[in-house]
């Protein structure tokens, strides 16, 4: 069984090893949304390789670009992409290049809570944009009420919560709602903003612990914990117009289309992205790597650690809420890690 999410800041204790040996410390750090896949990693990667320790901190995606550009980390992890400015700024501190590296597929929820309210609601892109913009303020609203026939839904006022980190899941809710409303355009992806309304927690914590505390509100947290930690969250009306619910089926019919039209750096955004069954909140999460590396020792272990997440650890995802890489995406990472000068 997986750990509860609260406790993967460390990933992985090293496994008994002779005095003798050399013990190799890895160390990771950035995106939550993707911790539990890299702690199911990291806990069966070093029983397979005696000597070495994985260490990953879950801090942010924002805080994972931050350090292994900087060097800080061996590699980070990050559910937003880096942009060129934040390429160009590690290349100049690093004098090396930094490789996105897919590593599995996830998505984003709306949870809430209403106090009568037992039914899984449905969410159109309007309602959850004008919900955020603050102007959409009640839940019985209009464009709330007509996706849920049936439903008395309360004439209160939603409360809502975002992230007050910088957030690779901030990110994805972004990157969505700017794809489905001119006034979220404007404002563009990012992993932190200027919210016209609502209350700022750290991490999926603190936006969970408000809506759980907080009756007739409204947050966003990564699907992985929203299962782990049984919060209720609605379907999302996608670019085909059905109202899906994020799992791994739904994930997996997003990145379809991504397969072949993936770039050669891997930066790619599947958020709204077609088909009748796409969930489209979805985004791939990626590993940072410099390609080039000061430890040799270090460098061989990142090289077949990214490896064997690729092949074998894949099939830790579903257990995990998060949906495998296809085939086709993961032999294009395999070639490109042998661009790594390690």
């Amino acid at each position: 069984m997986i750990r509860r999410i609260t406790r993967f800041a460390v990933l992985a204790a090293s496994v008994t090893t002779p005095l003798c040996a050399q013990q190799i410390n890895i160390t990771g750090a950035g995106s939550t949304f993707a911790a539990p896949l890299y702690q199911a990693w990291a806990s069966q990667y070093v029983k397979l390789h005696p000597g070495t320790q994985i260490n990953y901190q879950s801090i942010g995606s924002g805080g994972g670009i931050r350090q292994v550009s900087t060097g800080t980390v061996d590699f980070g992890g990050t559910d937003t992409p880096m942009t060129d400015k934040l390429l160009n700024n590690a290349r100049n501190t690093l004098h090396t290049d930094i490789l996105h590296f897919p590593v599995a597929l996830g998505a984003v929820v709306p949870i809430h809570n209403i106090p009568g309210v037992n039914t899984q609601l449905n969410f159109t892109a309007a309602a959850l944009a004008g919900i955020y913009l603050g102007t959409i303020t009640r839940w019985n609203d209009p464009e709330i009420a007509r996706a849920n026939p049936g439903i008395n839904l309360p004439a209160k006022d939603i409360a809502i919560a975002h992230r007050s980190d910088a957030s690779g899941t901030t990110f994805i809710w972004l990157d969505f709602l700017a794809k489905v409303s001119p006034a979220w355009r404007d404002r563009g992806p990012a992993p932190t903003i200027n919210w016209p309304v609502g209350f700022g927690g750290k991490g999926n914590e603190g936006v969970a612990g408000f809506v759980r505390q907080t009756p007739y509100s409204i947050g966003y947290v990564e699907l992985v914990y929203a299962v782990q930690t049984k919060m209720a969250y609605g379907q999302v009306q996608n670019a085909a117009g059905k109202f899906i619910k994020a799992d791994l089926a739904s994930v997996t019919a997003a990145a379809t289309s991504a397969a072949n039209t993936m770039p050669a750096d891997f930066r790619v955004s599947i958020a709204n992205a077609p088909g009748p069954t796409a969930y489209p909140i979805s985004s791939f999460t990626w590993m940072l790597l410099p390609r080039d590396a000061k430890d040799r020792n270090k460098a061989a272990i990142l090289k077949t650690f990214l490896t064997w997440g690729l092949t074998e650890g894949q099939k830790f995802a579903p257990g995990l809420s998060y949906a495998p890489l296809s085939k086709p995406v993961v032999d294009k990472e395999l070639a490109a890690i042998k661009t790594l000068h390690y």
